[in-house]
């Protein structure tokens, strides 16, 4: 098996906990590899998109000691050099929880140039109090859920590009399944997602679709890539006029990743759903 960047990193191994601000513990991964393996270069890059994480686990304290809890938003753009490995970024985020300052917006600076430094590219941060991701809820995707039609299933281990299906009728309309799973390339542990699409082309059959999405079950992959094999497939299947692809993946160890790629500039939102 080929040499995974993420094997460098501190995902799998055992780790200590440091609570004091080290940006040292940030890992990037090369996207390079994965688009090389998908047919294309940063040059030639056939999506638009970012990818928003979510951190529920935000902490610091203040200088009169007392300590300070916040969910954060990390935009980080798809074209990116690299993703900032997931373990890593707990890690870091985690340094900070005995460390003072002054207030968010220190915080909200030294998580940008940090952030942006292991990316390569600008990453944008938001800090939240938890009253302001209360109010904005639980929310529900949009379009038609797949996941009730009755298909036969058989294929688990890679993505199975062949089982999509479309008419000539050109469409548009939104799809979504909660049936997306894969794996870790590094520790095989699963990941849990939420696949959302909004296309204009040709008709896709809607089982089709989602016995595609069942075939990641088996996959090892980052939430990323896996995307971007997504939208890599239907935009073969499809040609569509516009196609965006998205995913919602349940959190680990506080925090969620959640990729959108899109064949135009949009506007990404994210909505919190029931699993999140």
């Amino acid at each position: 098996m080929a040499h995974h960047p993420a094997q460098d990193s501190p995902l799998g191994k055992s780790s200590a906990y440091v609570s004091q601000y080290d940006a040292s513990l940030l890992f990037g991964i090369d996207r390079t590899t994965k688009w090389h393996e998908l047919g294309f270069t940063a040059a030639t890059l056939p999506y638009v998109g970012e990818d928003i994480w979510n951190c529920y686990e935000l902490s610091w304290l203040l200088p009169s000691g007392k300590p300070v809890v916040a969910i954060g938003q990390f935009t980080v753009p798809a074209d990116s050099p690299n993703i900032i490995e997931s373990k890593s970024f707990k890690l870091y985020l985690n340094s900070l929880n005995q460390s003072v300052y002054a207030d968010v917006a220190q915080v909200q600076a030294l998580l940008e140039t940090d952030l942006s430094a292991v990316a390569q590219a600008p990453v944008q941060v938001q800090i939240k109090t938890l009253a302001e991701v209360s109010a904005e809820g639980v929310q529900t995707l949009t379009g038609v859920c797949v996941d009730e039609l009755d298909i036969q299933v058989s294929e688990y281990h890679a993505p199975a590009p062949q089982l999509l299906q479309c008419d000539t009728a050109q469409v548009e309309e939104q799809l979504h399944s909660h049936l997306l799973r894969s794996n870790c390339p590094v520790t095989g542990q699963p990941d849990w997602g939420s696949v959302h699409v909004h296309y204009r082309g040709a008709a896709l059959d809607h089982a089709s679709f989602l016995s595609y999405i069942v075939s990641f079950r088996e996959h090892e992959d980052f939430h990323e890539q896996c995307v971007e094999r997504i939208f890599l497939d239907l935009q073969r299947c499809l040609n569509p006029e516009f196609l965006t692809v998205s995913a919602r993946y349940v959190r680990r160890g506080g925090l969620d990743i959640n990729p959108c790629r899109s064949t135009h500039p949009i506007t990404s939102t994210n909505p919190r759903l029931a699993r999140q």
